[in-house]
Formats: C-alpha cells, structure tokens, sequence
C-alpha cells in the first residue's frame, strides 16, 4: 500500500509518497504567499493551503496506482490561529507561529493569570507565538469577528476538516495552544474561559496516529482516490519531524534546522516541566510526551543574511571559505533573534545583532558568525534540559539547514554531542506518512514502524579540541543578550 505524508510548512507544502517498506516514490513542493501586514505580524490565507494540497496531492500521484493509497497524514506548521463561522467561512488570515503581536496578550497571561497558574493548567507559560493571546487579542481588536466564531482549529486541522469533515486535532498539536491540560490530554476548561471560548468550539481531540475520517466523496472524486482513504490526526510538525527520524520513547533527541530552529527531546511516558519554562512540555506523536525548545529564526536567518543582504543563492560557495581553523577562533557573534525569540528568552523584543566588527571583519567571518549564532540558540535550550538531569549525548539531525556540512560540523561541536543524520530528511512529511501507515494497520504502533523504518546514513562526532573553543565561545554569547535586553524595547 501507498501513503501520503503532508508537511504544511510556512513557506509551502511538502507531499511525499511512501511504500509500505519506507522507500519514498515521490516528493513534490507546492508554495503560497505570506503577508506581513504590519511590523512583526505574519498571516496566511488558510484556503491557499488547501488548494496547494489539492494540487500537490495531485502531482504526487499522477503516475501511481491510485487504488494502493491508503492514507493520508500531516505534519503542520503549530500555533496557527484558524477561525470559522458557522458556515465554515473563514474569518480572516490564520494569524502563524511567527508573529508576534500579542506581547500585551502574551504579558497578561504570564503576569496577570500568572505563571504558576498556567503552568498547573497547561504545563506551559505563554508565548507570543502561542494561540491562546491570539485569541485574547482578536478577542480584544477585532470583537465582531470574535463573537462570529465557531470553530477553532489549527493550520494542519484546517485541511483535515475540509477533506473529512471532521473537526479534529492531535495532542501534540494542541499541546502549543496553551488551552489543552497537557499533562491530562484534555482541554483546559479554566483557561477557555479566560480566552472567552467555548468547548464546543474546540476540535476533537485525538492521538497522532488515529483515524479521524475517510474522504469526502466530492475530494475523493476530485482526485481520482478510492473513497476509503484514511487521515489520521497528524501532528505538530516538530512532533512529525521526530517520528520521521525516529525519535520516539523515551530519550530521543532531534534537531530540526528549518524556518525556526528546535530542540526536541522524546521522554516515554515521562511529563516534565523545566521550572524556568524555557522548554515547552508537549505531548508527543507516540502516544508520550517531549520537551522542546524552539528558537524563532534558524535557516531562516542564514537565508536572510544570503538572499537579502549579501544577495546569493550559492550557499556553498560562501561557505567553502571557512575553513576548519577558522572554527571557535571567530571574533564575531551574530545574535539569532530576527523574528524576536522563544525559547528560552520569551522576548518579542529581542532583535538580531552582529557584534564583535573590526576593519579585518570579512565576510567569511560574518557567514560563519550567522552558522555559529543559530548553534548557539540551540545550545541555550540544551542547557536548560540539562538542568532537568537529561543528558544528552547524540541527536538526529534533519531541516534544510541540516544539508551543509559546515552547519553539522558547527552544531556538533558547540553543542558537544554526535549528530546522526537520516537517510530520509523529509522530517515532517515522512513522518505524517509513518502515522497514516501506523492507522492504517501496517505497523503495529509508531515504535515498531520508526524501527523497522528509519535508517541513520551518516554520522558527525564532535571533536575536543574544537568543542572546548566553542565552550568559550559560548559563554560570551551567553552572557550578550542579557547585556542587550534593556535596548531591544527602545529599538
């Protein structure tokens, strides 16, 4: 049998097709646009992901026995508020995981309803990325809107529901919404009512891996796919991205080196909370839970610093002039925080910064600083699950930033572990196929199908003497936003 995985990302989707032996047949990309309507904001029409689907699903199996396709699954974009009336309009633009408007919202709920109060309900604080003070500020700004709301759902769950009709979202998902009780897998009652919503406005709650419907005739028609396709739940592309390495039960670890940056440590049946609330706890697509860390800009500050400033699309060519002795020796620090940050500094404020520049500066020097300065974004959130006594000694490695040399051999070596590298680095699409796989009855839980699946193709160890430079390395840039807290508001 035949199964789709779908990873609606920021900037397009990704739809593979899977074997039932892992081997994937087909891979296509299908974009839409993004708008920024104001400074900090970042919307989507929700419409434009299902007809990308549409599209893509098409292409995807254009050449293919349509009658083997057995099931669908996603790994989405998190956070995204998606709202309809009772005619299933959409409202307005999804407001995405990137944006960051709501810091009053954000600033209500942490100090107002209070830390500790949120933390007993949802296991978490609140993020300006998060979709409860999205709600709160739609709540607040767009009041007629608001009162027409009745459905809420997320960006994967949006294309679920049109396809199945079904209202539903996985655990994992919801886990970053900050109304689910993460800790119980059921929605937070007190915390929808601070949002002003109603359960019944809530989707479904299910595990990634179950069946929440079958095609709508008219879509299996369109098509051309037996009305018996199955689509399971999904799940939180991070979460997805985990299956799809194989990061699954207790003590796994992915880094994923995309459009924002995570840190994603699997903890079995195990629900943790870091008392600094640095690390989101979330439910995992297994059936368990995780801790995650999420920096807001990843490749994407590389992409940044390539296509807009220096003005490049040959990313290897301004990589290959740094060479191994240029690393742990930079005199440059380039501060990640393009988007504002997450975890764990939780500062919508927080803006990018080189600092170190001399008149010898080179570009080299600047690129490398960019490559360093995401690793050691990731290295904070690290730093706060070692306080938890995890200890972490190798991770998956997958993202498009996962594909330069350079970058893996920088991020073992800041982070001092062994990155393992998968031989499929659809992360999020491969694993939505392994969950359709899973409800579909080929494999008996995801454990069983990530190993009988997932295969390792390279490895990179961290060298000593390299790792103890970044350790100095590091401390400097530890010790650099701290010192620029206090400027970034004023900026």
């Amino acid at each position: 049998m035949l199964y789709i995985g779908v990873d609606l990302g920021t900037s397009a989707v990704k739809l593979l097709l899977m074997d039932e032996k892992g081997a994937i047949r087909n891979i296509v990309s299908e974009e839409y646009p993004i708008s920024f309507p104001h400074p900090g904001w970042s919307e989507q029409n929700p419409e434009d992901w299902l007809k990308a689907v549409l599209k893509g699903i098409g292409e995807l199996t254009a050449n293919e026995d349509k009658s083997q396709i057995a099931g669908i699954g996603a790994g989405g974009q998190m956070h995204g508020l998606v709202v309809l009336d009772k005619d299933d309009h959409v409202l307005r633009p999804a407001i995405l995981w990137n944006d960051g408007r709501t810091q009053e919202e954000t600033d209500y709920l942490n100090n107002v309803i209070g830390r500790e109060k949120l933390t007993e309900q949802t296991g978490n604080i609140a993020f300006t990325g998060f979709t409860a003070p999205k709600i709160l500020w739609m709540k607040k700004h767009e009041p007629d809107l608001f009162a027409r709301i009745d459905k809420i759902m997320l960006p994967k769950d949006y294309i679920n529901y049109m396809l199945t009709g079904t209202n539903c979202t996985d655990y994992s998902d919801a886990s970053g919404m900050l109304l689910l009780d993460v800790k119980n897998k059921c929605w937070s009652r007190e915390m929808l009512e601070i949002c002003g919503i109603r359960e019944d406005m809530m989707p479904k709650l299910y595990e990634s891996y179950e069946t929440v419907g079958t095609l709508k005739p008219e879509y299996a028609k369109l098509l051309g796919l037996p009305k018996t396709v199955k689509l399971v739940a999904g799940a939180g592309d991070n979460a997805a991205a985990a299956v799809g390495t194989g990061v699954v039960g207790a003590g796994g670890c992915n880094i994923s080196l995309g459009t924002s940056g995570t840190i994603f440590i699997s903890g079995g049946d195990k629900f943790r909370v870091d008392s600094g609330n640095a690390l989101h706890a979330f439910a995992h697509a297994d059936g368990g839970f995780h801790l995650m860390g999420c920096m807001l800009s990843a490749a994407s500050c590389n992409k940044w610093w390539m296509d807009e400033i220096i003005r490049t699309k040959d990313y290897p060519k301004e990589q290959a002039g740094i060479s191994d002795d240029m690393l742990g020796r930079n005199h440059i620090y380039f501060l990640p925080y393009l988007m504002g940050e997450r975890a764990p500094h939780n500062d919508a404020s927080a803006r990018g910064c080189f600092i170190g520049l001399t008149m010898d500066s080179t570009r080299e020097d600047m690129t490398q600083a960019v490559l360093e300065g995401v690793a050691f974004g990731i290295r904070d959130s690290l730093e706060a699950a070692k306080k938890l006594g995890i200890h972490v000694e190798k991770s998956m490695i997958c993202g498009g930033g996962a594909k330069s040399p350079l970058w893996k051999k920088i991020f073992a070596n800041v982070l001092g572990i062994t990155l393992t590298i998968p031989e499929t680095e659809q992360g999020p699409g491969y694993g939505g196929a392994i969950l359709a796989a899973v409800a579909c009855g080929e494999f008996a839980s995801v454990k069983d199908a990530t190993d009988k699946l997932v295969r390792v193709t390279d490895t990179v160890e961290p060298d000593p003497e390299l790792t103890a430079r970044y350790e100095e390395k590091y401390k400097v840039f530890h010790s650099l936003y701290p010192a620029l807290k206090p400027l970034f508001p004023t900026l």
